[in-house]
């Protein structure tokens, strides 16, 4: 009589059992993302704003590592029935896109009136924006605004903009959504230079305006103008970049 036997990916027999702890304690990890998007949440609902910036701000930096500890503990190998991709796009989306948006409707960031359609604009767009099968392109970086909505609303509140100045930004960036201009992907650097100093000078400026940014939020409501400027300096640089490496061929993209 024959037996049908279980078809079993046979790279599970190679992984030990280190291998899988690692990789599901990074996808562990991932998910307290999760965890600070709801906490975020119920910031916002509180009308704690600056609360809800620093949790947003924790998320920012979960989702900024744990591609590098996906990698190292080699996940799709050792923890193969959990989407890491998948996860992180969950989590993206909570802490990007609705969090961001909800905080436009329960404050005054938008013109009374036109909060929720401003907010629906964000998280329609943006949905499209995720879903997209070349969200991110074949050399690695986004394709279309990438939805950093967290990072806009962040400027809204520390610049003190005009609610209808913001509203005519938030229109602008979700166009901007389905415009296929390539933007720097922050936490896969080697991919946008073959040069090793290009990366590095891009990954000190990602990290200045990292510290800029945290320096305004426990400054706020007092500010700086040398941390602001580095802070606008440095989105004037990612725009810069983007744009460059979207309409010339400076180096030749990396296949790997």
């Amino acid at each position: 009589m024959e037996v049908n036997v279980p078809m079993i990916d046979e790279t599970t027999f190679f992984v030990s059992r280190r291998r899988r702890i690692a990789a599901w304690l990074v996808h562990l990890f991932t998910s307290t993302g999760a965890v600070l998007g709801l906490l975020t949440l119920s910031a916002i609902h509180r009308q704690e704003f600056l609360l809800a910036f620093w949790l947003m701000a924790a998320a920012v930096v979960v989702d900024a590592a744990d591609g590098m500890l996906a990698r190292r503990a080699q996940t799709k190998v050792a923890a193969p029935r959990i989407d890491g991709a998948m996860l992180d796009n969950i989590i993206d989306y909570v802490n990007y896109v609705i969090a961001p948006a909800f905080l436009m409707t329960e404050s005054t960031l938008l013109p009374e009136g036109w909060r929720f359609y401003g907010a629906g604009l964000v998280v329609l767009a943006s949905a499209y924006q995720f879903s997209q099968v070349d969200a991110k392109t074949d050399d690695h970086f986004f394709k279309g605004f990438p939805s950093y909505w967290n990072i806009v609303v962040f400027y809204f509140f520390v610049w003190g903009t005009a609610p209808w100045t913001n509203l005519a930004i938030v229109v602008v960036l979700s166009v901007l959504i389905f415009v296929p201009i390539k933007y720097v992907y922050p936490s896969r650097l080697k991919y946008l230079s073959e040069n090793p100093w290009l990366r590095r000078a891009m990954l000190s400026a990602s990290l200045v305006w990292g510290f800029s940014a945290i320096g305004l939020l426990w400054l706020y409501p007092g500010t700086n103008r040398i941390l602001m400027a580095l802070s606008i300096a440095y989105v004037g640089l990612y725009f810069g970049v983007s744009i460059y490496k979207t309409f010339t061929e400076l180096v030749r993209p990396r296949t790997s």
